[in-house]
């Protein structure tokens, strides 16, 4: 009778002639192809990279994209029952009178098309041409962390592979030196530091799928990616020497066991050692012409800006990153909207005008889809003192806006409509599903199609729930 220790012996030596005649097989053919060989999708792609702008905290698309002149009548009166509908509303709100808050900001018509634009965005105004402004979207999700995660994975539970996960996972590396999918966040932000959330690792994580895949975030201070600088008394020489051995014990541990995230930790030593020589190339500006940085406007000298990471953005892309997320914080106007969104405007509308401009000098404007929204949007009801010079917004998951250019999307023109309160969808409805798929259309992949196992489902970054991709804005 074999033992158990006999058993696991048995079993360790078919785990091995399993994965040393098919696994480590397909690692060597691999090493002979193209790192992006197998990055075919299901059809022609539009686009080859995304630049995801987060708006963290939720702009009020009120203030910003949604033009209501005809809420100066309705100022400091309840909101129809017959637009509320009895609605889910926050613990901010619930209890409360829901009195409308008209912008105190003007609008102006921007573009060919004339797209209406708040005054706050003078220098998108100009790019109106390159946008489509999406009016419609909608989420489930009242609250910012569940909201969060939704946009950036596709579930309000924890724990799902990310967006940029899902396309390293789909289509692989292009630029063997640098990751398939980087994540910036801004530290410096001009509209005050008032109900800021956090952000979590997880909104850029790798979930269920290997974790080669995760987003791998740059610092605004110090190494731009952690413990990339070797150590005092550690040259390149010491350094490869201590990878090899590394490698050889990795290996060996891989025959042994046969878990496939031993060949992960093996890849990302790998790469972490080429990346001290790309990574540093890349966040240098100091070869970038003087009036390229002055067109991301006067804050791009400063680390963590939001106008230094839409550049370094460019960058990335320049240089074959697939994703780049870049998060702006500080969107939560819950009172003196009209002191703080000013800022927050300021930080981004130069720059994504300049970025938009600067892809499309290099050529890279129509692989590239840029994309700028927020986890949901704001309420037309006030909060805070309600002067027309003094009010704050409440969560509202009914109805945002957002911006899609570049990437065989259709410039100049609006999708979607809201009531005359915008407060609910009124034409063309936009789930996150439905731009999860489209960002995934875009890119050569179908939404239906892309899936890993995982705990007994076949998951999906648009999951079970049906999602659409938005031809009517595509080219």
């Amino acid at each position: 009778m074999n033992t158990e220790q006999d058993i696991l012996i048995q079993q360790a030596r078919r785990q091995f002639l399993k994965t040393s005649g098919m696994g480590l097989g397909a690692t060597a053919l691999a090493s002979l192809l193209p790192q992006n060989a197998h990055a075919k999708g299901h059809h022609q792609p539009r686009a080859k990279h995304v630049i995801f702008l987060f708006m963290a905290g939720a702009p009020s698309q009120v203030d910003l994209f949604d033009y209501k002149p005809n809420l100066e009548k309705h100022f400091r009166k309840p909101l129809p029952e017959s637009i509320s509908q009895g609605q889910r509303v926050t613990a901010m709100t619930r209890g409360k009178e829901q009195l409308v808050a008209p912008s105190m900001f003007k609008f102006q018509q921007a573009g060919s098309n004339g797209i209406w634009m708040s005054e706050l965005l003078p220098h998108l105004s100009k790019a109106a041409d390159d946008l489509c402004v999406i009016k419609s979207f909608n989420t489930n999700a009242i609250n910012h962390d569940p909201a969060k995660t939704f946009v950036c994975t596709g579930s309000e539970i924890p724990g799902k592979a990310s967006m940029g996960a899902w396309l390293s996972y789909g289509l692989g590396a292009i630029n063997r030196d640098l990751p398939d999918f980087v994540v910036l966040t801004s530290a410096y932000w001009t509209g005050g530091t008032r109900n800021v959330q956090g952000l979590y690792s997880r909104l850029w994580g790798s979930g269920y799928l290997p974790s080669k895949h995760q987003g791998v975030a740059f610092q605004t201070s110090g190494d731009p990616v952690l413990f990339l600088s070797n150590p005092k008394g550690i040259n390149a020489t010491v350094r490869r020497r201590m990878l090899d051995a590394a490698k050889e014990l990795n290996a060996k541990h891989f025959t042994e066991i046969g878990d496939n995230e031993i060949r992960t930790t093996i890849a990302q030593q790998e790469m972490a050692f080429r990346m001290q020589a790309s990574v540093p190339e890349l966040t240098d500006l100091s070869g970038e012409p003087k009036h390229v940085e002055e067109a991301y406007g006067p804050e791009v000298g400063k680390n963590g800006s939001f106008a230094r990471n839409c550049l370094l953005a460019r960058r990335m892309i320049e240089r074959g990153v697939r994703f780049v997320k870049v998060f702006h914080r500080g969107w939560d106007h819950h009172s003196i909207l009209p002191k703080q969104l000013p800022g927050q405007a300021f930080d981004i509308d130069q720059p994504v005008a300049a970025l938009i401009n600067d892809l499309k000098q290099r050529g890279l404007f129509d692989d590239t889809l840029i994309v700028l929204t927020g986890e949901f949007g704001r309420t037309v009801y006030g909060q805070g003192n309600l002067t027309m010079t003094d009010y704050g917004r409440d969560h509202h998951p009914r109805c945002f806006s957002g911006l899609l250019a570049g990437g065989g999307v259709q410039g100049g023109m609006t999708y979607g409509e809201t009531d005359e309160f915008s407060y609910n969808v009124a034409e063309n409805p936009v789930a996150i599903r439905d731009l999860h798929a489209t960002m995934l259309h875009q890119l050569g992949i179908d939404h239906t199609r892309l899936s890993f196992p995982f705990q007994g489902l076949d998951q999906k970054l648009t999951g079970v729930e049906p999602a659409r991709v938005i031809d009517e804005i595509l080219v």
